[in-house]
Formats: structure tokens, sequence, C-alpha cells
């Protein structure tokens, strides 16, 4: 497996978090491409150049775009022509980088497939995986407003091009459900993980939680009060258990690094590598 990092983890400007990547020995990076420095909107072609110029001098390689569109995701019918058009955006500049990945929150998809949201939903990130599937890429949805079955239930309604991101702290700290059965649930679609660790503080409806996320964003504090980020191997994530499940299904990819918390990023980030290296005997 390879270890990677969601540069803006570091808190640092996309050339900095690069070079602070390479140093610390991981093998890729995911990049924000929704808005920012990264998005389809801000790159000029001599900008690009100088990015993919800096990832070879570095040894780098991208693991995948995070093409989270935030806020309901794609729960409102009116909103998803817009996000639908720019997740397109993103699936072409992923191309253009050679990246096979994109991982994004659609929202949260209802467990009764008759409830109208679901179509909504289906529709629009069944249009975007069409689209994505045509180029070799795959839309990545992110675990954690629903179990898995649900989940899985909704992956084989879709046309292709869609898969799993597969985060086990937003199970642990959400939907308090096992990591090691939703990677034998959804076994046949993860491409791609997130790895981060996390405590459930008090249960409630996962879709509760995921309406403050899309009106207060991350730092709503309203989410404090449910569950809390902890460093590797001290939260409620099994890592030995969860590593080994992902070996039983011959997944060889990406664990990439997401620390949302704490005043020393860096610090967090080089004790998370530095633990998933243990992980996989690198």
């Amino acid at each position: 497996m390879k270890i990677g990092v969601i540069t803006d983890c570091f808190r640092l400007p996309l050339e900095e978090s690069i070079v602070k990547a390479a140093a610390l020995g991981i093998d890729g990076i995911q990049v924000y491409a929704t808005t920012g420095a990264f998005s389809p909107d801000a790159l000029d072609s001599a900008k690009k150049a100088e990015i993919k110029g800096l990832l070879a001098q570095n040894g780098l390689e991208i693991s995948a775009l995070c093409g989270d569109m935030g806020g309901y995701g794609f729960q409102i019918a009116g909103d998803n022509p817009e996000r639908i058009e720019k997740t397109k955006r993103i699936i072409d500049l992923a191309d253009e980088f050679g990246v096979s990945v994109i991982t994004t929150h659609i929202g949260v998809i209802p467990g009764d497939k008759n409830d109208p949201v679901y179509k909504v939903m289906l529709d629009s990130v069944g249009e975007c995986g069409v689209y994505a599937a045509e180029k070799g890429i795959t839309l990545a949805i992110e675990t954690g407003p629903e179990k898995a079955d649900t989940l899985l239930a909704f992956l084989k309604d879709t046309s292709g091009g869609i898969g799993v991101n597969l985060d086990p702290a937003n199970l642990v700290m959400v939907t308090g459900e096992d990591p090691v059965y939703a990677v034998r649930t959804l076994k046949d679609y993860i491409v791609h993980t997130h790895a981060k660790d996390g405590v459930m503080l008090k249960k409630t409806d996962p879709k509760i939680i995921y309406d403050y996320f899309a009106s207060g964003g991350i730092g709503d504090l309203r989410l404090t009060d449910y569950f809390t980020e902890t460093p590797f191997g001290e939260g409620g994530v099994n890592f030995d258990t969860y590593m080994a499940a992902l070996r039983e299904i011959g997944y060889d990819g990406y664990l990439t690094i997401e620390r949302e918390v704490g005043d020393d990023p860096i610090k967090s980030i080089t004790e998370a590598a530095d633990y998933l290296k243990r992980c996989i005997g690198k």
C-alpha cells in the first residue's frame, strides 16, 4: 500500500505542501480541486506545467483529487445542474493530470429507494459517473453519512464510474459501523481510502450531523457534541483489523492522511505518516 496526504491538511500553499510531503517520505498527495489554487477555473497552462514539474521533481503523484461540492452534495435537484457541470470540469482536470480517482461527499443517501431524494441523487451522481468512466476515472463516494449496506445498494444502481473512498473514522465517529464490515461489504468498489481516527461521543441520526456540515461546515461547533478526531491509534479505529481487512480484499492503493485538527499540522501529519509506515511495514 502507499501513503498519501491531503495537501490542505498542511495549511501551507500547494507548492510548499508538495515539498513537505516528499520530505516526509510520502508517496502521493490528494489535492482539493473544487475551489482555490488547484480548481479548474484557477489553473492556466503555465501553472499546470509548473505543478507537474514540481511533482516530478519531488517524486510524487496525485493519488486523487477532492471534488467535494460541500453543502448538501447532490441532494437538491435545483442545485445539481451547476454541480454536475463543475464535477465534469474536475474530471477533465483529473484526466489532464493522469489522476484516476476523484473523491467526494454526495450528501446523505436515503435508506428508502422510494424517497424522491434517492432518485435526485442517483440521476446526478450517475451522470457524473458515466462521464468519468468514459475517461477511465472513478468518482469515489466517501463513507460516513450512511451504513455500508445502504451505500452498496446505491452503487449497484449506478451505471459505472462510481466507487468508494473508504474513511474508517467517519464510520466510527458518525454511523458507529465497524470499518472491517464496511471494507468487506464495499470491497468491489473501494478505489481510495482516507486514513483517520476518532471516537463517537454521542450517537444520533447521521443526517443530523451531515446537515450541520452542510449548513456550518467542518467548523460548526455543534459537531463537537457528537464526535472528535484523534491521533492515529487513539480512537475507535482498530488499525490492525482494518488493515488486515484491506489486505484480505486485495486493496493495494492509497492510505491518504486526513488530519483536520490540532495546532501543529506538520507534527500531526508526521506522526500519522510514521504510524502508517509501521502498519504497512515500510
